[in-house]
């Protein structure tokens, strides 16, 4: 297995475990305040794993095209985090986690119209099964 595959399925099992534990922590506070406090753990967790995994040469080479495109990206992350939690506070986990996997899909067509990444039939398939469990679940 390449390593960037095992890095992925770590990435899923924290994501997995993520959802369920946070709303635990949101019983009897504001979606907003549990994000605020989750975030403030966050950015302290990845400083300290920058501050151990970052090498000082690789700051320096820092261009503006990136501090640009991460900003964007931090913008996206903090718009999906602050509606998640507003979505878990009043859905229930397993219904808000699996649309929330929608992104996959969006992910797909976007790395497609601005990367050129190929559509295979396989990941059609996919992300039409993907886009069926979530009309499935949601539905009451």
């Amino acid at each position: 297995m390449e390593r960037w595959v095992a890095y992925a399925i770590i990435s899923m099992l924290f994501a997995g475990f993520t959802a369920v534990i946070a709303k635990q922590g949101l019983t009897g506070i504001s979606a907003e305040l549990g994000l605020t406090l989750r975030t403030l753990f966050v950015c302290a967790f990845i400083i300290l794993f920058g501050l151990l995994a970052v090498t000082p040469a690789e700051i320096k080479n820092l261009q503006k095209h990136h501090y640009i495109w991460l900003a964007l990206s931090a913008l996206t992350t903090a718009g999906s985090w602050i509606f998640y939690y507003k979505a878990l506070k009043m859905g229930d986990v397993a219904t808000v986690a699996l649309i929330d996997k929608g992104s996959v899909v969006v992910t797909v067509i976007l790395a497609w119209l601005l990367f050129k990444e190929a559509i295979t039939l396989r990941m059609m398939i996919g992300a039409m099964l993907i886009i069926a469990g979530i009309i499935t679940l949601a539905k009451k």
